[in-house]
């Protein structure tokens, strides 16, 4: 056989789980364990193993339900565990680059905020978790306006009618992710009104993720800010 002369990637075969060693190298951020569907087993095991490939970086699995949080309080000393948004950490956290504001409208939005939060953190930057400031009381948003405007990157979660994101995208010129969450009254179609709602945003530069996708806009949002302050 001829050798290519590129290495094989690195992989650790769990049986249940190809655990992707390399990513850390190709992107600067190790692979995540997205626990739904898991069992508490396989999460507890698919952390342990990359934290041995990565002991001096944290790694991270989001969506762990209660059963799963407790197996790992129980098997992995020293991980952090966030119940309410749901998500386990295990090492140490990297040196911040940048902050991030994770801008909440209301507190019902708050697992989806805290989910956000820690990927950042895990991710690389600061978070700065700016609770419920959603626009039913907009005075409550302005009196933060400037804290949220010097952040590196603004992550703004919001369901019901989810106007913040356009109201903040009207305010500053910050980089702006937004994030429809699952949260309202009535027909609001398990937060597809909210995402329709950013998706057309009449202010400019308001990027959306998906549904209660809080992991999904910390890894950009932390990104946009670690390039922000290495520039």
């Amino acid at each position: 056989m001829v050798s290519t002369g590129t290495p094989a990637p690195a992989i650790a075969d769990l049986g249940f789980a190809r655990l992707d060693l390399d990513r850390a190298a190709r992107t600067g951020d190790p692979e995540v364990v997205f626990g739904a569907g898991k069992t508490p087993e396989q999460i507890s095991a698919a952390l342990a193993r990359l934290h041995e490939a990565h002991p001096g970086r944290a790694v991270l699995a989001t969506r762990v339900d209660a059963e799963a949080r407790a197996l790992c309080r129980e098997t992995l000393p020293g991980a952090d565990i966030d119940v309410a948004g749901r998500t386990v950490t295990l090492g140490p956290r990297p040196a911040p680059r940048g902050r991030v504001a994770v801008v909440c409208a209301g507190t019902s939005d708050l697992p989806v905020a805290r989910e956000c939060a820690t990927t950042v953190a895990v991710f690389g930057s600061a978070p700065d978790l700016v609770v419920d400031v959603g626009v039913a009381g907009l005075h409550r948003l302005l009196a933060e306006r400037d804290r949220i405007d010097g952040a590196d990157a603004v992550v703004a979660i919001a369901g019901m009618e989810a106007a913040l994101p356009t109201v903040l995208g009207g305010l500053c010129g910050t980089p702006l992710i937004a994030v429809p969450t699952s949260v309202g009254y009535g027909w609001h179609l398990d937060g597809l009104t909210a995402f329709l709602t950013m998706l057309n945003s009449c202010a400019p530069g308001v990027v959306t993720v998906n549904i209660d996708n809080g992991f999904g806009a910390g890894v950009a949002a932390a990104r946009v800010a670690r390039q922000s302050v290495a520039s």
